[in-house]
């Protein structure tokens, strides 16, 4: 299910807000616990940043036939953000209404689209399996219309966070890229190690804006050739486990990507790298906010 506008607004379809609805329904497809491993890096990496905030609020967009994806959010939030709030957004009205039941404090679901139906900025959009369904060539405008909706930057604080990405159906491998208010910003990827059979394996869930670059002469191709051989090359660690074997080798691959975070998030299945060493090439390394959207 694709569109070619989904930067656009339909001109029919407006959310209970009466703002118009930016996007196109999915298939909506979920499933409980498929996000544990975007959410564990996000509390670890963005918890700080929503203590600080004055309204922590969090979007889960897009978060299909069942709020399953939001509710477990909210609880792997608030383990390092107390005070952290959920709004799932869905722009098929059946979805929302099915999840109204499960409303709490700190916990609400609206209709609507990319446009982000939430007053103000919020700290953190959580965009999961969505873009998947789009054009390639899609996928810049909406990256630039949900980062000019991000909490912006000020002196002690580099501003929101959208995370953008895929991953299977019950989340064993994943891989997604991190966004500010300026623009793509890391990607990461994430397996459960004992179902891996080589990092290159993780290629199927790259997402929308690299899935079609994995290709020779691109640098995302580039990077998972170099991280299958540093697997190979690590083989021997492979006798004290999975965990062991992957720390080894992203040790290995930070010679020569630059690799974004430490062991112990190497220890989680993870390895985070600057988006700018994975860009497709000839494309923008960075997605500018536009200014008529600055003054929201």
């Amino acid at each position: 299910m694709t569109t070619r506008a989904a930067s656009l607004p339909h001109p029919r379809r407006r959310s209970s807000a009466g703002t118009p609805i930016v996007g196109t329904v999915t298939r909506g497809t979920t499933n409980p616990n498929r996000l544990r491993r975007m959410d564990r890096w996000i509390a670890a990496t963005h918890g700080a940043a929503l203590r600080r905030a004055a309204d922590p609020v969090a979007v889960d967009l897009g978060y299909g036939a069942a709020p399953w994806t939001a509710v477990e959010l909210l609880g792997r939030l608030r383990t390092a953000a107390p005070r952290a709030r959920v709004v799932g957004v869905e722009i098929e009205p059946a979805r929302v209404a099915a999840a109204r039941p499960y409303e709490r404090d700190g916990l609400a679901f609206r209709h609507g689209g990319f446009e982000i139906p939430v007053s103000g900025r919020p700290q953190l959009i959580r965009a999961a399996n969505v873009l998947r369904q789009y054009d390639e060539d899609e996928v810049a405008a909406v990256w630039e219309r949900l980062c000019a909706r991000l909490a912006p930057a000020d002196g002690h604080a580099r501003g929101g966070l959208l995370v953008e990405g895929t991953c299977d159906e019950i989340g064993r491998r994943h891989v997604w890229v991190a966004l500010g208010p300026e623009g793509p910003r890391t990607v990461t990827f994430a397996a459960r190690l004992g179902s891996l059979e080589r990092p290159s394996d993780l290629a199927e869930r790259l997402p929308k804006a690299l899935i079609h670059r994995n290709v020779p002469g691109e640098p995302v191709h580039a990077f998972l050739r170099d991280f299958d051989r540093a697997w190979a090359a690590a083989a021997p660690y492979a006798s004290y486990g999975a965990r062991q074997r992957w720390i080894r080798a992203v040790r290995d691959l930070a010679a020569d990507w630059p690799v974004k975070d430490s062991p112990a998030r190497w220890r989680q299945g993870e390895v985070t790298v600057a988006w700018g060493a994975l860009a497709p090439r000839g494309l923008s390394r960075t997605v500018p906010a536009p200014p008529m959207e600055r003054s929201r």
